[in-house]
């Protein structure tokens, strides 16, 4: 038997009950202490004076913990109708507040003698006005149908009946900064007809109801039963998953798949913002793959030999695209006749996109000098019997002036000397090779990449504006499924006319069946742009991977994001961020398999061990 304090029974030995009392007062009776002990127990922390305020003011609206003010509003009541998920604005509200639900039974037998005797008052009021000759009322009407339904439901147990207690503790800095938060708490709730008040003169029970203690301090509740009682439920994640598209990656809230048709939306326009890194172009390269298991074609301008290892695997056009390729694109170039654009709009949309280039190539141009390239540039193609009234199906590749024909017309016209002088070098200097040339393109293949990784910093806008033309020519030309990706956006966001190009082409393709995806780690040069927001404004789609701590609240202020949302984005690993989907966004991860891993990988450690393997292979061949 184990030893320690024998057990004594009290009734055996038959004692009193003041002999019961003094028994146990000496097995439970504290040990007196001397002054010296208090003293000591007194200066010993305990972990209540560590986590306990330095102070507590309590006033009849507020109550200051510390230098924190808060306020405890309580719901007084509910519309007729609660939407599911509708308390999700309260939930992820960017400041700092305390939610308490307190969720009371009643017992069914109790509240169906309620009802039934509600039910007798409504059917006797109906019965008088009806006697009294008044109108019917659908006040009343409306009140009996709803209990009716009630009491049958309660009756079959597909519903419950509850108390249900909602209470929000805010806090602020100070009083204005309380206010204003309290403010707009108001009216996300009044915006869905659900009406809080303050709990004047009860802060602090409103304080310790909302502490995790489950003391309803408050007790100031509505009844409800189980149907709208369960729209308040707090944690519903977002399903982005549609019933056919590609898959995007994993929902992090719940593990759900994020499938989703790009053409299927409001627009089929994608931006991707991530720092170096993060993950885009893996990722871009990843739907591109998928993209094009559904039939969709695909061009790509590629600023940094990227693409080049997918453009191979599926066994696509890769058109690199420098100073001594042999690749040429004339900007010159018109579409064929399209149904709904007559010769007239064709060959003046396409002038106007001329100028917006050569602003790009001979830097600052007046007003008047932009007269004189207008009239220069019509010269040039009334030279080549070109009109506003020519078929432009009949034209071939050679039929279009060249930048040298445009440099000729310029030299020979009063006025244009200096336009003339700085165009030169596009024909006979340095650069005279790169777009003084017939077009020898073709964009039959699946998938085409433009790669411009050896063209000169000074030459890049210059040829994504190019680029861009030609597609946008070719897109017009002949309708089908497309994806146009543009990496690297940020380079021509830094120019007025080739951003103005850009954001005209995200607001139209969507009419030829196009989809414009738009990626950059630079969202500075690219928000600041004035183009820059209506280009993600015209998307429906927007990824976010992880961003630097210096671009972040910038990202946070474009896309509204939460606190926790910034923190996710800051602590998301490679593949990882949010996934926005019209007025849908949930955290996604990207997750591709081992063969589209072996094609889309960006690594070089992993693209050198795939060359060495093919090397390996070949020499065992």
């Amino acid at each position: 038997m184990a030893q320690g304090i024998p057990i004594i029974d009290i009734e055996a030995q038959g004692m009193d009950a003041s002999k019961k009392k003094s028994v146990f007062d000496v097995f439970h009776r504290p040990k007196k202490m001397s002054a010296s002990e208090v003293l000591y127990q007194r200066g010993i922390t305990t972990i209540r004076d560590l986590i306990a305020p330095p102070a507590i003011k309590l006033n009849p609206n507020t109550m200051q913990i510390g230098e924190i003010m808060s306020r405890t509003y309580f719901v007084i009541t509910y519309p007729r109708f609660l939407s599911t998920n509708w308390f999700s604005p309260i939930i992820n509200i960017d400041f700092s507040m305390d939610i308490a639900f307190f969720v009371h039974p009643i017992e069914t037998a109790e509240i169906l003698k309620t009802l039934r005797k509600s039910s007798t008052q409504v059917q006797s009021q109906i019965s008088i006005e009806t006697e009294s000759g008044k109108v019917r009322d659908p006040v009343l009407e409306t009140a009996l149908e709803d209990i009716e339904g009630l009491r049958n439901n309660l009756q079959q147990g597909t519903e419950k009946f509850f108390r249900f207690g909602l209470y929000m503790t805010i806090y602020g800095q100070d009083d204005k900064d309380l206010n204003e938060k309290c403010q707009a708490v108001e009216a996300i709730l009044e915006a869905q007809l659900v009406y809080t008040k303050p709990a004047v003169m009860r802060m602090d029970q409103g304080f310790a109801a909302t502490r995790p203690l489950g003391n309803d301090a408050l007790d100031v509740a509505n009844n409800l039963n189980t149907e709208p009682l369960s729209t308040t439920f707090p944690f519903v994640s977002s399903d982005l998953s549609s019933n056919e598209g590609i898959l995007y990656g994993i929902n992090r809230h719940n593990n759900s798949l994020i499938l989703f048709d790009r053409f299927k939306m409001e627009n089929a326009n994608m931006v991707v913002f991530a720092k170096s890194g993060a993950g885009k172009s893996y990722t871009v390269k990843l739907e591109v793959l998928r993209a094009m298991m559904f039939g969709s074609s695909v061009i790509i301008i590629d600023p940094e030999n990227e693409y080049k290892h997918l453009c191979e695997a599926v066994s696509g056009a890769f058109l690199k695209v420098s100073l001594n390729s042999d690749v040429h694109l004339n900007p010159f170039d018109l579409p064929k006749s399209i149904e709904d654009e007559d010769s007239v709009g064709l060959l003046r949309n396409t002038i106007a996109n001329l100028i917006g280039l050569l602003h790009l190539m001979l830097g600052s141009v007046t007003p008047e000098e932009d007269s004189i390239l207008d009239r220069a540039i019509r010269e040039a193609y009334a030279i080549r019997d070109i009109t506003e009234a020519s078929d432009f199906s009949l034209f071939t590749a050679n039929s279009f002036p060249t930048m040298s024909d445009l440099y000729a017309v310029l030299e020979n016209m009063e006025g244009a000397e200096s336009l003339a002088a700085r165009l030169e070098r596009y024909t006979e200097g340095i650069f005279g090779g790169f777009l003084n040339k017939q077009t020898n393109v073709e964009t039959d293949n699946q998938l085409v990449v433009f790669n411009i990784r050896d063209l000169e910093d000074e030459l890049r806008p210059i040829a994504m504006y190019i680029i861009l033309q030609f597609i946008w020519n070719e897109i017009r030309s002949k309708m089908k499924k497309r994806i146009i990706v543009v990496d690297e956006a940020w380079v021509m966001m830094q120019h007025e006319d080739a951003a103005a190009f850009l954001f005209g082409i995200a607001k139209r393709c969507r009419k030829y069946y196009t989809g414009l995806t738009t990626i950059t780690q630079d969202i500075g040069d690219f928000a600041s742009s004035r183009h820059g927001k209506p280009i993600i404004t015209n998307s429906s789609m927007q990824l976010l991977l992880r961003q630097s701590p210096s671009s972040i609240d910038l990202v946070a202020e474009t896309f509204y994001l939460t606190d926790h949302e910034k923190f996710l984005l800051l602590e998301s690993n490679v593949g990882e961020g949010i996934f926005f989907a019209g007025s849908k966004h949930a955290a996604i991860k990207v997750i591709a398999s081992y063969s589209e891993d072996q094609i889309i990988t960006s690594d070089p450690r992993q693209l050198l061990e795939i060359e060495q393997a093919k090397k390996d292979f070949d020499a065992g061949q």
